[in-house]
């Protein structure tokens, strides 16, 4: 696997919405393989997001994502004898990911009664730019700002 890239997986649209995205989120959310159990998670914390913000829940999500989403990253660079903290732009892919991982982990963490409950109120955070996750995305960025001088040594 040294020269070779794994092929990028073909994923299909949900079947509620038709939307690649939505799939790659529940993808995120499944434990144990229990994919239907993830979808349900996920239209119930949409629902009740329609319910309490009184518009559509899907924007609201894609628009949540968009806020927790970063942009730059810190990754680790051995120079001489020392390691450097180096600011890098992310690859669409991965921030996307970075993004959708960060939401789901921090509403794990959230102390309300179901999954679906706990979700609603993170995305609900986040499209309000508040929460852990967009706490997550601006602390990621302070380290990439306050770590500006090591950039010329990009990889």
């Amino acid at each position: 696997m040294r020269n070779s890239h794994a092929k990028k997986r073909i994923i299909l649209p949900d079947p509620k919405f038709n939307d690649e995205l939505v799939t790659k989120f529940v993808n995120n959310i499944m434990l144990k393989g229990k994919k239907n159990l993830a979808f349900e998670i996920f239209y119930k914390a949409i629902d009740i997001v329609e319910e309490k913000t009184k518009e559509n829940g899907l924007e609201v999500w894609k628009k949540a994502l968009e806020n927790v989403t970063p942009s730059v990253e810190v990754k680790s660079k051995r120079v001489g004898g020392t390691t450097l903290p180096v600011p890098e732009e992310i690859k669409p892919g991965r921030k996307q990911s970075v993004g959708m991982k960060n939401l789901i982990s921090f509403a794990r963490k959230r102390h309300e009664q179901t999954m679906a409950d706990k979700l609603a109120q993170e995305i609900m955070a986040a499209y309000k730019s508040e929460g852990a996750a967009f706490k997550k995305k601006e602390e990621i960025h302070r380290m990439a700002e306050a770590n500006k001088a090591f950039a010329h040594m990009r990889m």
